[in-house]
């Protein structure tokens, strides 16, 4: 995978413009998330993508609208409405948006083949492991990080709706976030798109949310609104070192839903809900004394899974004979009903 690193600037909703000449303000992305979901505390994750550094300017003409946030002077996210529909530059102004390189093949895609590179980067790292390890006094070696750039920010429906989604829209795609059509980026969003296009392996719903508002009504539809979210904390960001387990809660024995941010111009997340999950929240402390609060996932089915998959490889196990775990980034978060 891959990582823009693309200015966190927040755009809120706006309704669109009547007659060339009025504005008014719709509701917010996080208003939307506290209509539906008023008991339900947001993810850190989610907070951060919604942070704004500078005001919002709305400018009304003949065109359309333009919104702009951010201080002057500095990086922005410019999101322009017209007749044409809508275009995003996410870039900081003067500065050329920078990419590196992860293993190809998201491990938490379930279909996949592990890659040379993937193994080689997971020989000294506990990415997946088995649920008879979830005990006080258990030793990994762990590096918990971001799997998407922090910065990147998280559209509203209004906006991204109007902007394709589509293997086959990849040049408009490209177009209205100003991405040059040979550039590092563009191969990370025909990926994601890819990925979101892909068909599931059996037994499990999968959905790509492009809004905060999108992921909400999904989880909803499929969890019902007496929802918790949890998701992975970190202390401060460290290297990768040995970790202790200090303490392990069981929070879902049940069906959830794990959304994985995924590389994109602005967030999009990969959401998929199976039936066979376990969710622990696991506390750790790391040689340094850094304590992380991280969220598990326990898949208890792993029958439908490719058989040549990171966890079966790393774990000398088959698909279907015990529970793989693994631990989620910070980016990431998991739904589950109270």
């Amino acid at each position: 995978m891959m990582e823009f690193g693309f200015r966190l600037l927040t755009i809120f909703a706006f309704l669109f413009v009547a007659l060339g000449v009025t504005c008014l303000a719709a509701q917010s992305s996080e208003d939307y998330w506290k209509k539906l979901l008023p008991n339900t505390v947001m993810a850190k994750t989610i907070h951060e993508s919604l942070k704004s550094e500078g005001g919002t300017g709305v400018h009304v003409g003949n065109q359309g609208v333009d919104v702009s946030v951010g201080k002057p002077g500095t990086g922005s996210t410019d999101v322009h409405v017209g007749k044409g529909g809508a275009s995003v530059n996410t870039r900081p102004k003067g500065k050329h948006t920078s990419v590196y390189v992860h293993p190809k093949g998201n491990p938490f895609i379930y279909q996949y083949a592990a890659t040379k590179t993937q193994l080689q980067a997971n020989q000294n790292v506990a990415l997946f492991f088995q649920e008879k390890d979830l005990k006080l006094g258990t030793q990994m070696n762990l590096h918990f990080t971001k799997t998407t750039n922090n910065e990147t920010p998280l559209l509203p429906r209004k906006i991204v709706e109007s902007i394709p989604f589509s293997s086959n829209k990849m040049p408009e795609i490209l177009s209205r976030f100003e991405v040059a059509p040979d550039s590092e980026e563009a191969k990370v969003m025909k990926e994601t798109i890819k990925e979101c296009e892909a068909k599931g392996i059996e037994g499990e719903e999968k959905y790509c949310a492009t809004s905060l508002e999108s992921m909400v009504d999904y989880a909803t539809s499929k969890l019902g609104k007496k929802l918790d979210v949890v998701s992975t904390y970190v202390e401060k960001k460290k290297g990768m070192q040995n970790y202790v387990f200090t303490g392990v809660k069981k929070i879902s024995n049940s069906k959830a839903m794990i959304c994985h941010k995924m590389n994109y111009a602005c967030v999009v997340f990969y959401c998929h809900k199976t039936e066979t999950t376990k969710t622990y929240m696991v506390s750790l402390v790391g040689n340094d004394g850094t304590k992380v609060k991280a969220a598990v996932i326990c898949h208890i089915d792993t029958s439908k899974w490719n058989p040549k998959h990171l966890a079966f490889q790393v774990l000398k196990v088959k698909p279907g004979t015990v529970p793989i775990c693994h631990f989620l980034p910070e980016d990431h978060i998991v739904w589950v009903s109270k």
